[in-house]
């Protein structure tokens, strides 16, 4: 019997739909240290149809829109919903490089009550990111305490 999940393919795996594939491609690997996996799949017009993008066991893949599909960007419909988490070893210097590359910021990294360092931006392609870097191990109580001050007691 096959396997229902191919081998090497995580069982979610984020899609995105952007206009301009190939620099997103450029920017998630400079910025957040993706590597290209296999090949791009391109069409006869030059849209890229699909290609993957690796990050440890992550794994992100992408395309050029396809409004005749009704795959559209973020940027085509007016932002996104949905946030993608990354972690990285240091959010501030990912977070400085997003920005230098073209990002928006939306929240200049800081220490959170839960132990993470955490900023967030908004790609050149309407894609939202929170950036984080673990650098505290929080016990429950200690969680719960600051939880509770962090919401206003």
């Amino acid at each position: 019997m096959t396997d229902p999940v191919p081998a090497g393919y995580p069982m979610l795996s984020p899609y995105l739909s952007v206009d301009g594939a190939a620099a997103a491609m450029d920017f998630y690997c400079d910025v957040f240290g993706f590597s290209r996996r296999g090949d791009v799949m391109t069409a006869p017009d030059g849209r890229i149809g699909h290609a993957e993008l690796v990050l440890g066991s992550s794994l992100l893949m992408l395309a050029d829109e396809w409004p005749e599909a009704h795959s559209l960007s973020p940027a085509t419909i007016g932002g996104s919903p949905v946030m993608l988490s990354i972690y990285v070893a240091d959010v501030d210097a990912v977070y400085a490089a997003a920005l230098a590359a073209g990002a928006t910021g939306v929240r200049e990294p800081e220490d959170e009550f839960y132990g993470d360092r955490m900023g967030a931006i908004v790609d050149p392609w309407g894609d939202r990111w929170s950036i984080a870097c673990h650098i505290e191990d929080v016990d429950p109580e200690e969680m719960a305490r600051r939880a509770a001050a962090a919401m206003g007691g």
